[in-house]
């Protein structure tokens, strides 16, 4: 090989090498946008990304919005308030809307969240018997569980008055990000350390030998 050749693969390999990198930079510059929350400055993203230049932050924004164009994307890396933030495209505000309006809508407060775990950990069960754990009337809560369609009715108990039972629905599968009602939480797992009540302990034996004074009562008040 001669060196012309050799000069011209060793140019090709770097240049492999530096797309290669330049693609691990724009990867990782959109990885931070996509998980913030919030506008960043291409100075902090360049800190983050430890990169030596806010240069590159802005010619990698530049590429994903070039990419997210030719995808037919519905978000784009805009400037906001003097930092960068992915945001969906105003086309899409009517859509978005009405699924965080449906959020909203399925949002519990702590009392529906306690009625909640109880039905579904104890259904079928018995309005009585989630009032008796809570200690206060359930109706309420438990009618506004009806209307999210998160609690239904699954049939009557055999006992007097034939009282209603109540269960959770597909639903409620769906809200929490469940396969079926084996994936809940076992009690142990939502225990948590600083929670557990002291366990007693017996007291430190006496080494041989080691004797106590014996308590006396005392004096009674003449």
């Amino acid at each position: 090989m001669s060196d012309s050749d050799e000069l011209s693969s060793d140019a090709s390999t770097g240049g492999g090498e530096s797309d290669a990198a330049a693609r691990e930079t724009t990867g990782i510059i959109e990885a931070i946008l996509f998980a913030s929350d919030s506008p960043l400055t291409a100075a902090k993203i360049a800190q983050v990304a430890d990169l030596p230049q806010q240069r590159s932050v802005k010619d990698a924004i530049e590429e994903l919005n070039a990419r997210y164009a030719d995808c037919g994307c519905a978000f784009r890396v805009e400037q906001v308030g003097g930092g960068y933030q992915m945001l969906t495209l105003p086309q899409y505000h009517d859509v978005l809307a009405r699924a965080l309006r449906t959020r909203a809508e399925t949002r519990l407060s702590q009392a529906a969240l306690e009625t909640l775990s109880i039905v579904a950990y104890r259904q079928p069960i018995l309005r009585a018997d989630v009032e008796a754990i809570r200690g206060v009337s359930c109706g309420e809560v438990l009618r506004g569980l009806l209307e999210k369609q998160l609690v239904k009715i699954v049939g009557r108990a055999e006992v007097l008055g034939r009282p209603m039972l109540y269960g959770t629905t597909r639903r409620f599968l769906e809200v929490f990000g469940l396969g079926d009602l084996e994936d809940l939480p076992k009690a142990h797992q939502l225990r948590r350390p600083g929670n557990q009540k002291p366990t007693k302990t017996d007291p430190k034996p006496q080494s041989q030998g080691e004797q106590t004074a014996p308590q006396t009562p005392p004096p009674e008040a003449g």
